[in-house]
């Protein structure tokens, strides 16, 4: 057997050297498809566009939230001008109070219970603003209402519960202006 082998190696080894001689290369064996299969690659494209889509659903949620706040608070402030206007300084008080409750709701996105959701979100590593968090423009967690703005309605809040205390339509009125001007520069007034 290893004669016959002996007999078979000379003519192969033979034939070798005579084709690398004259320059013939053997082709070279095709490269192996590496890429990633078209099917899955649409497949990832389509879940992009469906978390950009819950991205953008979330924000648009979140304005809702906050422009029915901002019609409930302006129904408020209405029956709190009409009390003052009455003479009714014990409606008044109340809905002044419950006026700025409503405005410390828009500062922060909502009562309690959205609160609740934001946390869970944020614990599950959702942070719509990951990079506006980052350089200080909004709070953990927020979609719309910035930092300043935030700010802005807590002051106005506070502003309107002293008006509430003391019965003080002027300052009901500064309060007033500047919690509008603040949900209107977040574009969440009533259209």
């Amino acid at each position: 057997m290893r004669s016959a082998l002996r007999v078979l190696a000379l003519p192969v080894l033979l034939v070798s050297v005579t084709l690398l001689a004259f320059g013939f290369r053997p082709a070279p064996a095709p490269a192996a498809d590496v890429a990633t299969p078209a099917e899955l690659v649409k497949s990832y494209d389509t879940l992009a566009d469906a978390i950009l889509a819950v991205k953008h659903t979330e924000e648009n949620l979140v304005r809702a939230i906050l422009a029915g706040g901002w019609a409930h608070a302006r129904a408020e402030h209405d029956r709190a001008v009409a009390a003052l206007s009455g003479g009714s300084r014990d409606a008044a008080r109340a809905s002044l109070e419950t006026l700025a409750a409503l405005v410390a709701q828009l500062g922060s996105e909502g009562d309690n219970s959205v609160a609740a959701v934001r946390k869970r979100l944020l614990e599950g590593g959702h942070h719509h603003n990951a990079s506006g968090e980052a350089q200080g423009i909004y709070d953990e967690g927020f979609v719309v209402v910035t930092r300043e703005a935030r700010k802005a309605l807590l002051d106005a809040s506070r502003a309107i519960g002293q008006a509430a205390a003391s019965g003080d339509r002027t300052g009901l009125d500064k309060a007033w202006a500047a919690a509008e001007a603040t949900v209107k520069s977040l574009a969440v007034a009533e259209r």
